[in-house]
């Protein structure tokens, strides 16, 4: 169901005065850059308290007033929308707090750390007719948008095999990192698999059932570090999604496999490594553009010749998720990410820890 509008004065706003809860590295690397590029949104309140975040934010965002909590967001005359941006745990006590408050809310994936917090808050939003819509930005990757342009060309042919990875190579624990700590929503499983389980659901639609290996493989780690989940979907298609803190050397990325084909994708998105260098998509005209020595091969048979041609990849669009939040609260606009398809995330994570606990393919009912 598509959530409603404020009221007809948020609708004719021309500027909406964005409240952001956490300025760790998500704050600083995913939202407030990409906030600050998309016209009619206006970084007005930020919460932090570290020496090296206030350092960041007067030098960056001079006319963005700093808080030192989040009560001073959510209750907050001149605050529209707020932003979450926090560590998992969070994320639902303060869009609660939010959306009670009568703010519009974006949540960081994952939404949240159990899909009765997602479906409580759904029905929340719904009750306040307010926006409500979760950050899964990764639909915006510039190897994500070319892998669904080639599944929907129909060049492979019927679909058999999807393969996603989403690896990093992190031996040693970081001190005091929530992320790896024995804590609900820690782990990659929840972190970089919610970006593929998401991934997956676009380009295919629900699941039928899952299959899952979560694994903790470095010593001392307290949280999945490693993931290889099985997807089921019909006509004998499959999506297999990976992910560790332990590949030092690259993998493709992204892989289609069909009855006449095949398309793999190696490289990464470059927006990521952009935004950590201090970069900004406002007014770079070659934003999210991958180099060539990227771009996915495609080998396939056509009229009974091997044909084999690199593609072109699509260009990476952050700015493309915080544009449909403004143009949903000030136009009435559908949000692209529905609260619900992130509450799927959640359900499917959930499932998969079932399946790797039973050690059996558990059954998805949406």
């Amino acid at each position: 169901m598509q959530l409603g509008v404020k009221n007809n004065q948020q609708m004719n706003k021309s500027s909406i005065n964005v409240g952001l809860i956490g300025f760790g590295i998500g704050g600083q690397v995913f939202h407030a850059p990409i906030i600050t590029s998309v016209d009619g949104l206006r970084l007005h309140k930020v919460s932090a308290r570290r020496p090296e975040q206030l350092e960041i934010l007067q030098r960056r965002y001079s006319d963005t007033r700093i808080v030192d909590n989040a009560d001073a967001i959510i209750h907050a005359d001149d605050i529209d929308l707020v932003v979450v941006a926090t560590s998992n745990d969070m994320h639902y006590p303060f869009a609660k707090a939010a959306l009670l408050a009568g703010k519009h809310v974006v949540v960081e994936k994952p939404f949240t750390n159990t899909t009765a917090e997602a479906d409580e808050l759904i029905a929340l939003a719904r009750q306040q007719n307010l926006r409500l819509s979760v950050h899964h930005n990764s639909r915006w990757h510039s190897d994500y948008l070319t892998v669904q342009k080639v599944a929907a060309s129909g060049r492979l042919g019927r679909l058999v095999s999807f393969e996603a990875r989403f690896d990093r190579f992190r031996n040693a624990l970081r001190p005091n990192a929530w992320r790896e700590a024995d804590l609900p929503g820690s782990g990659i499983w929840y972190d970089l698999g919610a970006h593929l389980v998401d991934q997956t659901m676009q380009l295919f639609g629900l699941p039928l059932a899952v299959n899952a290996d979560l694994r903790i493989q470095r010593p001392g780690a307290g949280a999945v570090d490693d993931f290889d989940v099985i997807l089921h979907y019909p006509n004998q298609l499959k999506a297999s999604l990976k992910g560790s803190m332990l590949v030092k050397e690259p993998t493709p990325r992204y892989a289609l496999y069909g009855m006449d084909g095949a398309f793999v994708k190696p490289g990464v998105d470059p927006q990521e490594a952009a935004l950590r260098a201090g970069l900004s998509p406002k007014g770079d005209p070659d934003w999210g553009k991958e180099p060539r020595e990227i771009w996915g091969k495609l080998n396939v048979l056509e009229n009974g010749e091997d044909r084999i041609e690199y593609v072109e990849s699509e260009r990476g669009d952050y700015p493309a998720f915080y544009r449909n939040i403004y143009d949903a609260i000030a136009n009435g606009k559908e949000l692209a990410v529905l609260p619900e398809h992130a509450r799927n995330v959640i359900y499917v994570i959930e499932m998969a820890e079932k399946s790797w606990a039973e050690r059996r393919t558990v059954d998805l009912q949406f």
